[in-house]
């Protein structure tokens, strides 16, 4: 067996059951299969293993479910690829195979459903990599700070519960205005380089890791800049998105036999750990334009936050929008929420009238990190956090955002019951980072940290009791 070509990569990981994304290599005229095989820590004996056939239709990917795992338990796996001499071959008779498998072994841990047990995460945006005809630009510049988060995965305590990765993971439009990228080998050729670099592998491969697109995956301030004949670079970009990025996600609901259901609905979805949740928002894919009924999410997905946000009994509720919720931009990009004050205003509502705590707001995109209050003039009970993290690795070409970005000075919104205002808890970060969470009983502790993993900032978000 040969080592994946990309990954492995630990995706959606419940209490007994984990995700686990593997790409191999086409093989031509010969059948091409995707294992992992498993076992507790410590055990001497691993399962028969577990094993998929791949396709060219998947770029030679897949992924594969374990089952029936043990709560809170840590386990270690050995994942590869391979084509048998037979070409006979199925996903049942090469697991009697003696096959030889790659060295390598990788540990993760399944979650724990105690409501009591402290949790981190690790939240990044923005990881700019640069190709030029098919040729990756210092591809390590865009991986160094994985070291410094598998670093801290690794000696980290509480230990990671996931790793989210709130957009512009790919920039398929790095070089729009001179060789833009627009057919499918040419994106699948961005996740590829990506997705394979050391470091990054190193982190995905143990930590649960969720994404979420945002413009770049497929061109910059989709879909407001959409031109005819965009329709082919948007049908290319998303099927590339869906098999490295949304394929290992909740997004997939499982089939009755415990595989992935297909085709995929929607690209927004929700995860619980204990009595921590996250709903993943796709604020890119589904807007609406027009000028009488503008919106940055669809009515389905709107009317599915409000009912989470109104019904869910977590003790603590991120929000992940890949783009600023607040504070706005000075220059408005139309591009942010900033540019669909309805929905927003709607949203904020519907938290302030039912009385919602500990509602927290988690973005990307501005390159700039940050940590924010809105509070209510009328209303001392209302109280909503947002939590920027970005960008992983800047482009030269591109500006880090600071505190003289954003309109600071006056309320985010005025209203006739009252005004909606924010404040800084620290100055905006202008430097690539990538923000650590530790949630507790009390407190959401927000760590800011460099790419070499040195701490920037830290600043407190206070809980309130339910």
């Amino acid at each position: 067996m040969f080592k994946p070509t990309v990954g492995p990569i630990i995706g959606h990981t419940t209490t007994n059951r984990t995700r686990i994304f593997i790409r191999g290599e086409w093989q031509k005229n010969a059948l091409a299969f995707a294992g992992i095989r498993y076992r507790r820590f410590g055990d001497e004996h691993w399962n028969k293993g577990t094993f998929k056939q791949l396709s060219d239709v998947r770029d030679m990917s897949d992924v594969i479910v374990l089952h029936d795992l043990v709560e809170d338990t840590e386990y270690e796996y050995q994942a590869g690829w391979f084509s048998p001499m037979s070409p006979v071959h199925t996903v049942e008779t090469v697991r009697e195979l003696p096959l030889q498998w790659p060295r390598d072994v990788y540990r993760f841990r399944t979650q724990s459903n105690q409501v009591t047990t402290p949790r981190a995460y690790v939240v990044g945006s923005c990881r700019y990599l640069s190709m030029t005809a098919g040729v990756p630009w210092a591809p390590h510049l865009g991986d160094r700070i994985f070291a410094s988060i598998s670093n801290l995965a690794k000696h980290g305590s509480p230990p990671i519960s996931a790793l989210l990765m709130t957009g512009d993971q790919v920039y398929i439009d790095d070089l729009n205005f001179i060789a833009p990228d627009r057919e499918y080998h040419e994106i699948l050729a961005k996740y590829r380089v990506a997705f394979s670099q050391p470091h990054i592998t190193k982190l995905m491969s143990g930590t649960p890791t969720y994404m979420i697109l945002d413009d770049h995956e497929i061109e910059d301030n989709w879909p407001a800049n959409k031109v005819r004949g965009d329709e082919v670079l948007y049908k290319n970009a998303i099927a590339a998105y869906e098999l490295y990025q949304a394929s290992h996600s909740p997004a997939h609901q499982l089939n009755d036999d415990g595989q992935l259901s297909c085709p995929l609905k929607r690209y927004w979805y929700q995860f619980t750990n204990g009595d921590i949740e996250w709903f993943v928002t796709d604020s890119r894919t589904r807007r609406q334009l027009a000028a009488d009924d503008r919106r940055i999410l669809d009515r389905e997905q709107e009317q599915a936050l409000c009912d989470w946000l109104i019904h869910s009994s977590a003790r603590v509720k991120f929000v992940v929008t890949s783009v600023m919720f607040y504070p706005d931009r000075k220059r408005n990009t139309n591009d942010a929420w900033q540019a669909f004050p309805e929905q927003r205003l709607r949203l904020l509502e519907t938290i302030r009238h039912h009385g919602i705590r500990n509602v927290v707001f988690i973005c990307g995109d501005v390159h700039g990190s940050l940590t924010s209050r809105l509070t209510h003039s009328a209303d001392p009970d209302f109280e909503v956090h947002t939590i920027v993290s970005s960008p992983l690795c800047n482009s030269k070409l591109l500006p880090y955002a600071k505190d003289s970005t954003f309109i600071l000075d006056q309320p985010l919104i005025r209203t006739a019951a009252g005004d909606y205002r924010h404040e800084l808890a620290n100055k905006v970060i202008s430097q690539d980072n990538f923000a650590h969470l530790i949630v507790d009983a009390e407190q959401i502790q927000v760590r800011y940290h460099d790419r070499e993993g040195h701490l920037l900032q830290s600043t407190r978000i206070e809980l309130n009791p339910r």
